[in-house]
């Protein structure tokens, strides 16, 4: 029978084993926790990552992340190669709401996470005669920007959305967030940033008649 004075002794030596074997084992036995979506970000209601229609030129891209590289090439001094985690753990994240819009008539508001290209530009050191940044995707798609829109507008290239990690379906592991220009802009699966000075280059839907600035303030198809 346990007295009632030994009730201390006795809770303070299981918690002396429980701390012990707490340390023995913590280093070895995190427990991840599923993440929720974000559906509500400063006020604003936000759409689902379910929300997007599927209208990709080869379906979605299932990426081998542990092979995956972003290659920075053209007209730059110094080509960058990237892995994945070097994107996503070594450059400062930054978060904003935009909304996508689709010349199918739908439309997403979402909370994007990323790093701004400008960062990684920076590093590469551009050529005077660079113009245009062309990006290329996984499945062969192409679409291209003009450098000072990339520069001055603190574009993203981003690796979350509400909060969650992008699926294969919305371009993990990196998609362009083209904020203020048409949905076509928005390239997924970006494996390749390169800088040119063709400044009539024209990606895939641009070379099927659709605009080439992809501005929202004008239609669409020339």
């Amino acid at each position: 029978m346990i007295k009632t004075k030994d009730i201390p002794v006795l809770l303070v030596s299981t918690l002396l084993i429980v701390f012990t074997f707490s340390l023995l084992i913590g280093c070895d036995t995190t427990i991840e926790l599923s993440a929720t979506e974000i559906t509500e970000y400063e006020g604003e209601n936000l759409s689902s990552i379910n929300d997007f229609r599927e209208n990709s030129i080869k379906g979605p891209q299932y990426i081998d992340i542990d092979n995956y590289e972003l290659r920075i090439t053209g007209l730059v001094y110094e080509p960058g190669i990237y892995e994945y985690d070097d994107i996503v753990k070594n450059y400062q994240a930054y978060k904003k709401v935009i909304t996508l819009k689709c010349v199918q008539g739908w439309e997403v508001t979402i909370l994007w996470e990323g790093m701004l290209i400008k960062d990684l530009l920076e590093e590469v050191s551009i050529k005077p005669e660079a113009q245009v940044v062309i990006f290329h995707a996984y499945d062969g798609y192409t679409t291209s920007l003009p450098l000072d829109y990339i520069i001055d507008n603190d574009i993203m290239l981003a690796y979350k959305m509400n909060g969650l990690y992008l699926p294969p379906e919305r371009g993990f592991p990196f998609e362009l967030v083209a904020e203020s220009k048409w949905g076509y802009k928005w390239i997924k699966w970006v494996i390749e940033i390169e800088l040119s000075n063709d400044t009539e280059y024209r990606g895939f839907w641009e070379s099927n008649g659709y605009s080439n600035s992809g501005n929202l303030d004008e239609h669409f198809f020339d």
